[in-house]
């Protein structure tokens, strides 16, 4: 985990937030990884960083998932791997597996960053108990025609127009929208 926590520092120290609440959430980060490469895991229970991707294809489109758990539409992500080498490459692996669409690509820059509770178990899976995700997000294109596959973590998948969003979101996922289209002229 030591050069997944060693890009984690360097992308969040370099990386210009697109909001107030984004450049907020990114010292909060910040402040988290003192406590070393532990943060990147869910082992830490105060609080660790996640890594997560607005998938979005060539018209515009953008593809949500209905968490199982929480019953709310949001980008794909979640925790990150021993395997991980960046925040970016486990974002990446996240959406993929969440979506089950290869060949997607990725921009390595984060679009935002969230701070937000949950209920979460540990990767021993112990019963779920509070904590605190500090979720990294990222943009990541689809291939043109690419069919996305339900997988165990989302009751549903669906591609979305930016102005026809499903409800309920999650926590600032609409916030993340803006900046990830943005990118894509």
């Amino acid at each position: 985990m030591t050069d997944l926590y060693d890009d984690a520092v360097r992308v969040l120290t370099g990386w210009r937030a697109t909001t107030e609440d984004g450049d907020l959430a990114r010292k909060r980060v910040l402040e988290l990884l003192t406590a070393g490469p532990v943060a990147m895991t869910r082992a830490h229970r105060p609080g660790h960083v996640t890594a997560s991707a607005l998938v979005v294809d060539p018209d515009g489109r953008l593809l949500l998932c209905l968490h199982g758990r929480l019953g709310k539409w949001m980008q794909l992500g979640g925790h990150c791997e021993p395997t991980d080498r960046t925040l970016a490459e486990a974002a990446l692996r996240e959406a993929t597996e969440e979506s089950g669409i290869p060949g997607l690509s990725l921009d390595p820059d984060p679009i935002d960053v969230d701070v937000h509770e949950v209920r979460c178990g540990p990767a021993d899976g112990q019963p779920a108990t509070p904590s605190v995700h500090y979720d990294v997000r990222f943009l990541l294109r689809s291939p043109a025609g690419a069919t996305e596959q339900i997988s165990a973590e989302s009751a549903a998948l669906g591609w979305f127009a930016p102005d026809a969003l499903p409800s309920p979101l999650a926590s600032a996922t609409a916030r993340q929208i803006p900046p990830a289209l943005s990118r894509l002229s």
